[in-house]
């Protein structure tokens, strides 16, 4: 057991003489009016004189942030879920008894306040206290007003006084939520349905990623975390539910940056009878909506660039990309021992399960154009060796029909069009399995469950995965993963 501070060991004694006096220190039921805000901006245009004439009166509740003590009349400040508000209380408006309560009171202290609506002359909308309430008792102090938590680890891990403390955090906190909404809002008004699919599975499969695992104690039966959210969905096209997507947590056993978390939150759509290009129309139509629907405006400053999301998303292939910034064309047909020469000739490492042309033009594309992709840019013609689950290009089947969208100069959305031919299907999981062989510890397995499924005829689709906090990232204007999950993934304090 740690040691209270001295502050702590004030504060649970104030709690006991609460309990003393009949006031239980961690309250009840409170019924409040009005939030801060409504009232603020209800009010905010009438002049000082104007509010004799007012006598309105509203109930409200939250967290004491601020406290100048005075002889027979004080002021303070609550803090609720919308905003702080002035709270003017008096000896002769309250009584003594009361107004001692008052003052026993702490920072961080949660009460409730009937009061009348007044501006004092400096212009601050503030409730006159006329009924006060002590709610509960914060046995802690919170940390000091113009720091706040400090550390920045620390914050993450005390998210609840994060919240409190930081107006930044709580705006990206309701934020998201909203963000949300209006992609379910979006799908829903294009005739998709939002599924569930299962969390656990006994297969790798939708996704090149390490897994968690699990063991299912019943069945004596290890199980994965899932790493996608795929395979389900497209059987959903072969029983005939057409338009289909899944908002959910996913589980990859990798490293944590600014970019990446363990677990995180992907969309996945999947539309019978679609396409790329469909899916093109579609994401880019969603970005606008989100951008004017939430935020009223289309250009977000991200990791210090302009991003605008009014104009047209540029389309370039991979190969394209790759010519426009080092003259390669890979378009042509190209040997894999000429392909690793180049390699060589750019100090591109090649592991061994890499050693085929599709896996060397990604590692090109990787060090030379993916950085440079900052305003919103469809990228597609990507090589099969890359794309497992995708449909070849009928053009050229050295490359797939899939796109990725990279805003800022990282990736938002990975869509294809989906393969849907079991027997073409089959055989890229057995060359997924080659690489395993090889080295690769994130190839797939071959789910053949899924391959029957096809085997019953899955229509033509187009399908697509969003990383839904790299989304709330942009529109938020924040640069960590951490800022836009409540709870990220932390390392244990030593």
């Amino acid at each position: 057991m740690r040691e209270f501070t001295d502050q702590e060991l004030i504060r649970r004694d104030k709690a006991v003489k609460l309990q003393e006096m009949g006031i239980d220190p961690f309250g009840n039921k409170f019924d409040r009016t009005a939030y801060n805000k409504e009232i603020k901006d209800k009010y905010k245009d009438i002049e000082h004189d104007e509010f004799e004439n007012i006598n309105d009166e509203f109930v409200v509740a939250g967290r004491i942030m601020f406290i100048r003590k005075m002889g027979k009349a004080s002021f303070f400040s609550i803090q609720d879920k919308t905003d702080k508000m002035q709270i003017y209380i008096s000896i002769n408006d309250v009584g003594e008894e009361v107004y001692n309560l008052f003052k026993s009171a702490d920072i961080g202290d949660i009460v409730g306040v009937r009061g009348r609506v007044m501006k004092t002359k400096t212009g601050e909308i503030t409730l006159k206290c006329l009924e006060y309430t002590h709610l509960v008792k914060a046995l802690r102090p919170l940390p000091e007003k113009f720091h706040g938590l400090t550390d920045i680890e620390e914050r993450y891990r005390r998210r609840y006084v994060d919240l409190i403390m930081n107006n930044d955090s709580k705006r990206v906190a309701f934020l998201r939520p909203k963000i949300i909404r209006c992609i379910q809002n979006f799908m829903d008004g294009r005739g998709f349905v939002e599924v569930e699919t299962p969390v656990l599975t006994t297969l790798l499969t939708g996704a090149s990623a390490r897994p968690f695992v699990t063991h299912h104690n019943t069945q004596d039966l290890d199980m994965y975390l899932r790493i996608a959210l795929e395979l389900p969905l497209k059987r959903l096209l072969v029983g005939g539910m057409e338009a289909v997507y899944e908002i959910g947590r996913v589980f990859r056993n990798e490293g944590m940056d600014p970019k990446h978390n363990p677990e995180f939150t992907l969309m996945e759509a999947y539309l019978a009878y679609s396409n790329l290009e469909g899916m093109m129309e579609m994401t880019e139509s969603m970005y606008k909506t989100i951008a004017k629907e939430v935020f009223g405006k289309y250009t977000f400053n991200w990791y210090g660039n302009e991003i605008d999301l009014s104009k047209d998303f540029k389309r370039i292939s991979m190969v394209d990309a790759i010519k426009e910034v080092t003259g390669i064309d890979f378009s042509k047909e190209i040997s894999v021992n000429d392909a690793l020469k180049l390699a060589s000739e750019h100090d591109i490492v090649v592991e061994e399960h890499q050693k085929n042309v599709g896996h060397i033009i990604n590692l090109f594309f990787e060090k030379y154009v993916e950085e440079t992709l900052i305003q919103p840019t469809f990228l597609y013609g990507h090589p099969v060796e890359i794309s497992p689950l995708t449909k070849k290009n009928p053009k050229d089947p050295r490359f797939v029909d899939r796109f990725e969208l990279f805003i800022g100069g990282k990736e938002f959305a990975n869509a294809y069009t989906e393969l849907n031919d079991p027997i073409d299907q089959l055989d890229r999981f057995k060359n997924q399995l080659n690489e395993r062989e090889l080295g690769n510890d994130e190839a797939n397995d071959i789910d053949m469950d899924f391959i029957e499924a096809l085997e019953y005829g899955m229509p033509p689709a187009g399908g697509i995965g969003y990383g839904i906090d790299r989304l709330c990232m942009l529109f938020t204007e924040t640069e960590s993963i951490r800022d836009v999950i409540l709870f990220p993934t932390m390392k244990n304090r030593n």
